[in-house]
């Protein structure tokens, strides 16, 4: 995946349709006899758009995994109603629209990279020639196309999230649920992954996020629900949810120090004093550290982890996802224009054709010389054949 030193969240897109609906949904775990144990899920509501990178946050045991289970068909509610693309999550065929990256990746520890994703290739009956073209891509977008050999039981926790990030999209789903997708991978990885969801949700595909590293959820989602208890206590689109309306920051160049002083003392006379902060404008840990590695890779530094800087998936990227419209549009304004052919000549019924010969001849007569007269063509035996065969099919006389 190419590596960009910030994310730019996909642009709105107005109402969409809902991709997933969640309505009154509770779900109580019993004990062996019968009696409440746990209300994992407590009447929840939300929805999901399609084109929407949504996050579902909280602490520790406050009903995240679970209503992710209930989204899959893993788990069946106690009460409430929930549907994914229109139907129930039990439904097989909406499975095969689903891509799922569990909290801990469960994989065949002998199977290596490759032979990894061919198996849940497989699994959505992929054609063989298709497979192979996916796996190849996958395993080079996610850094992993140099030790493809290796078995995945040899893998370090970063390398395994990493192919399980990529058995989750081998089927190219409309629905992606990643469940914390960026425990235990270096920065690289993690900036990669956001990257990747941000390109998934502008192609269309729509991105359910669990994380508890709020850093990730803060630069890559539109909508979040914050879960406690079971039960949400928070939801909105996150520059709402963020936004202080009460104070205003101002970004300026570096002033003089008198010009520095005059502004403040201006702004002080409507503002009390100790309301006025000022510092120095900072990039981020997660920016510097990237800019550094950068670098380090620019100078040809060679490393035996897992590489970065891959290009997404093509056949996740769509048709001509690298060529941009404004760019086709004026591709076309500065291509020559075709020269155009002269129409093909069409042969009317009842026009005669013109005698190149005789025409030739008569230009080369005087203007008075006389015009010789034309005979009628004689009509040849199989002309003959052909009206008499007419006529007794119209049942005249010969």
């Amino acid at each position: 995946m190419e590596l960009s030193s910030e994310i730019s969240p996909p642009p709105a897109t107005g109402i969409a349709e809902n991709i997933v609906a969640v309505r009154g949904l509770t779900k109580v775990f019993k004990d062996f006899w019968g009696r409440d144990k746990a209300r994992a899920v407590d009447n929840v509501d939300f929805e999901v758009r399609r084109g929407e990178i949504f996050g579902l946050l909280g602490p520790n045991g406050s009903g995240k995994s679970t209503t992710v289970k209930l989204l899959l068909g893993l788990l069946n509610p106690t009460r409430g109603h929930i549907e994914v693309f229109g139907r129930s999550p039990d439904h097989v065929a909406t499975k095969e629209r689903i891509g799922y990256l569990p909290e801990e990746s469960y994989l065949y520890r002998y199977f290596n990279s490759g032979e990894t994703l061919q198996f849940f290739g497989k699994l959505f009956d992929l054609p063989a020639d298709e497979r192979r073209r996916r796996t190849q891509q996958l395993l080079e977008m996610v850094g992993l196309k140099a030790t493809q050999t290796r078995a995945v039981g040899e893998f370090s926790k970063g390398m395994q999230r990493r192919i399980g990030l990529a058995q989750a999209l081998i089927n190219d789903p409309d629905l992606v649920i990643l469940d914390e997708p960026t425990a235990g991978l270096d920065p690289i990885g993690c900036r990669e992954v956001k990257d990747l969801i941000v390109a998934l949700a502008r192609r269309g595909k729509t991105v359910i996020l669990s994380s508890h590293l709020l850093a990730d959820v803060e630069d890559v989602c539109d909508r979040v629900v914050i879960y406690y208890g079971g039960k949400i206590h928070a939801a909105g689109a996150l520059n709402e949810l963020l936004a202080a309306p009460d104070a205003v920051r101002l970004t300026l160049p570096a002033l003089p120090r008198e010009t520095m002083q005059r502004l403040l003392d201006f702004i002080r006379q409507d503002i009390m004093a100790d309301r006025v902060q000022m510092d120095v404008p900072t990039q981020n840990l997660e920016n510097y550290f990237l800019n550094v590695v950068e670098k380090a890779r620019a100078a040809q530094t060679q490393t035996s982890g897992a590489s970065s800087g891959n290009r997404v998936a093509e056949y996740l990227r769509g048709a001509d996802a690298a060529i941009n419209v404004s760019d086709k549009f004026l591709q076309r304004l500065t291509e020559a224009p075709p020269k155009r052919q002269p129409p093909p000549a069409v042969a009317v019924a009842g026009t005669p054709r013109t005698n190149e010969a005789k025409l030739t001849a008569l230009a080369a007569q005087p203007p008075d010389a006389p015009v010789p007269k034309t005979t009628p063509p004689v009509a040849s035996n199989d002309d003959a054949k052909i009206n008499e065969k007419l006529s007794s099919l119209l049942g005249n006389k010969k």
